[in-house]
């Protein structure tokens, strides 16, 4: 009978596989000489299937397990190899992984109290703690914030998108050029009208142009900035919209998927000014915050708010268990089994408190500002613009976009360097985000040499 991972015997049972587990990462890491494994997909693919053979056997493999983490950790993109600065992707944190292997081992679901007694408890105040670093403490409870765990920024925008919907009526969606893409596709979701797309002439919504467009919209609207664009990191001016929306009595929404991170820095905070005057703010701690994936939130300024999200069924929340004093959680999100990501939150935040994670803000923001100065002196570089987070554009001086793109494509195919892509000003950039604490400054070095020594001149 196979074992289980939790009650009694599960600790017994876990710990020869975390070995197991924790000798085919480091074996199969050590097949790649570098963050990606080289060979393009054509090649990757092909040890992966070599590697699984029968998906699904007539009789069972036991090393299985052995077999397939090794494969999976020799064909991976390891977001904490200096040279993997492609994406929002982050190295998770040592002590949040570990809280999320405690999360699958108690397998809690959130869709009612009698699944997730204390993980339910959990949830609610952390998100309450979280609300508070957005918004502040208003000492008011009738306008006291919350948040909503979700899946990431995708989920979260949706739901905002939703909740306009389901105060304001069929709510017109105005956003800027540099929206993430799945703000159009939340109103395509939900049957709202195509969003009304305002300039973003240097990467930025243009308030005077939001303001023309406000005033000539027939309301109910719903404005959506952001705090952190997935090209180049940029904040829109959130003082300047919000003050916008407030003449023109929109509701107004903040994608900080990526930006939100700077919350925890006193250093950086301030580049957030405006937040606390969204209705609804997306945050991902799947980015700058080091969760293992999934770790979204959705914070509401007004906890009111979610009050559209109610939804009864009877063997999850019956009205006679809730007068009871059970708490009613099918309000907390659309899905119905949700497994508990605010513990490894929570670990985090309690480990590191907010000056832990404030270092951690400081220094990627450090190491990109450094990456800049160093493709600014450059000779055979060309820099977009100085970061505004962590994400730096360059490109080799006088390429062609056919050669960046070409460049990019043969360090992926190497497995040497892990670089996105960005298109900005009419012309292809080179991205790297940098996310991971411990690059220094000879990892930055190593990196621009690469990329040098693929261009051909």
């Amino acid at each position: 009978m196979s074992p289980l991972a939790s009650g009694p015997q599960g600790p017994t049972t876990l710990r020869p596989l975390l070995t197991t587990v924790l000798d085919a990462l480091t074996a199969g890491a050590a097949t790649r000489d570098g963050p990606l494994p080289a060979g393009g997909p054509t090649e990757v693919a092909a040890r992966l299937r070599e590697a699984l053979g029968d998906p699904f056997p007539e009789h069972g493999d036991e090393d299985a397990l052995r077999t397939l983490v090794q494969a999976l950790a020799a064909g991976a993109a390891d977001p904490a190899d200096p040279l993997c600065t492609a994406h929002l992707h982050c190295p998770p944190l040592a002590v949040a992984t570990a809280a999320d292997l405690a999360a699958s081992v108690l397998n809690p679901s959130l869709d009612s109290w009698d699944q997730a007694p204390a993980a339910s408890e959990l949830e609610a105040l952390v998100t309450r703690a979280l609300a508070v670093e957005v918004y502040g403490s208003t000492g008011q409870a009738r306008s006291a914030g919350d948040a909503l765990v979700t899946t990431g920024g995708t989920e979260s925008n949706q739901l905002a998108l939703l909740l306009a919907r389901e105060h304001h009526g069929h709510t017109q969606l105005v956003c800027a050029e540099n929206a993430h893409h799945s703000l159009r596709r939340a109103t395509w979701l939900l049957g709202l009208p195509e969003p009304v797309t305002v300039p973003a002439p240097a990467g930025t919504m243009d308030p005077a142009a939001l303001g023309e467009a406000l005033t000539a919209l027939p309301g109910p609207l719903l404005v959506a900035a952001t705090a952190g664009t997935t090209d180049a990191g940029l904040i829109d001016p959130l003082p300047d919209i919000a003050a916008l929306c407030e003449t023109h009595g929109a509701r107004l929404h903040i994608d900080a998927a990526y930006g939100g991170g700077l919350l925890f820095s006193d250093r950086h905070r301030p580049k957030l000014d405006g937040l606390a005057r969204a209705h609804t703010v997306t945050l991902d701690l799947h980015k700058l915050g080091w969760q293992p994936i999934a770790a979204g939130l959705l914070a509401v300024r007004d906890r009111h708010d979610l009050a559209p999200l109610g939804h009864h069924a009877d063997y999850l929340n019956a009205d006679d268990d809730t007068e009871a004093g059970l708490p009613d959680l099918l309000g907390r999100s659309l899905r119905t089994t949700r497994r508990p990501d605010i513990l490894k939150i929570a670990v985090t935040l309690k480990t590191l408190g907010r000056t832990g994670l404030g270092d951690l803000v400081d220094q990627v923001c450090a190491r990109a500002t450094e990456f800049a100065e160093l493709i600014h002196r450059h000779p055979h570089f060309e820099l977009h613009d100085r970061p505004t987070i962590s994400t730096v554009l360059f490109r080799p001086a006088d390429a062609t976009d056919d050669t960046v793109a070409a460049v990019r494509r043969t360090l992926l195919t190497e497995g040497r360097a892990v670089l996105g892509r960005a298109r900005l000003d009419d012309r292809l950039w080179l991205k790297a985000t940098l996310l991971n604490p411990h690059t220094g400054a000879d990892d930055l070095a190593a990196l621009l040499k690469l990329v040098e020594g693929h261009t051909p001149r």
